[in-house]
């Protein structure tokens, strides 16, 4: 891996969001809207994260394998790729990549449970699918997620209200739900988590934002 984020793969590889938000022509060909094209990412993020809590693998897995699943449909079409089976390979491609490695004939038996009547794939169209998502991630699996730098600014910040530090991580996990990580530095994406905690909470800590040598006005638009 990097040695940091702005030498990483992941920094060269942040988008404008107008480049996330674009539904591929084969897609748009099909019906697919671009609120159809967000609503069924964000539909495929739920999914990763519930059969994670089965298999019970780290919040980091379930982070990088959305982000994976992000990353293949900037390049490739749902219609190509059917999400539902890229979902499923991208969680058991971030288990390795994390080193939290989970068999995939688990991942077949617990989506199944799930959900029965959406999932009919077996082994071979993950390992298969395995491949072409490789292809579609131009192998560059490395990803920077926002906890390291949340944690820091929140010892940083002195905060120590528990209320507070659930609700900051809680929305740093919901963060997934969005494009936000293919679009911006970890670290900001941890700033304005902070941010918005504590407007929730009624928490002044203006000047701890003030002495950061980081733009508010970019922080406090990025969710």
């Amino acid at each position: 891996m990097a040695a940091n984020f702005w030498n990483s793969s992941h920094c060269k590889q942040l988008l404008e969001a107008e480049e996330v938000d674009v539904v591929h022509a084969l897609d748009r060909e099909r019906g697919i809207s671009l609120d159809d094209f967000k609503l069924i990412k964000f539909h495929m993020s739920n999914h990763i994260t519930k059969l994670a809590q089965h298999i019970k693998v780290r919040q980091r897995v379930v982070a990088t394998a959305i982000t994976y699943m992000r990353r293949v449909f900037v390049r490739k079409s749902m219609v190509e790729f059917e999400p539902r089976l890229v979902a499923l390979t991208c969680l058991y491609l971030a288990s390795k990549a994390e080193e939290s490695i989970v068999q995939a004939r688990n991942l077949v038996f617990y989506i199944k449970r799930l959900y029965p009547d959406e999932y009919k794939y077996e082994l071979k169209d993950i390992l298969g699918m395995e491949m072409k998502v490789l292809e579609a991630l131009n192998y560059y699996l490395v990803v920077f997620h926002p906890y390291r730098s949340l944690s820091q600014f929140l010892q940083d910040a002195a905060i120590n209200d528990v209320n507070m530090i659930q609700i900051t991580w809680g929305i740093c996990n919901d963060t997934y739900k969005m494009d936000l990580i293919l679009v911006h530095p970890p670290y900001r994406i941890a700033l304005a988590c902070i941010y918005i905690a504590s407007v929730h909470r009624e928490k002044d800590i203006t000047a701890w934002f003030e002495n950061l040598d980081e733009d508010m006005n970019l922080v406090s638009q990025r969710l």
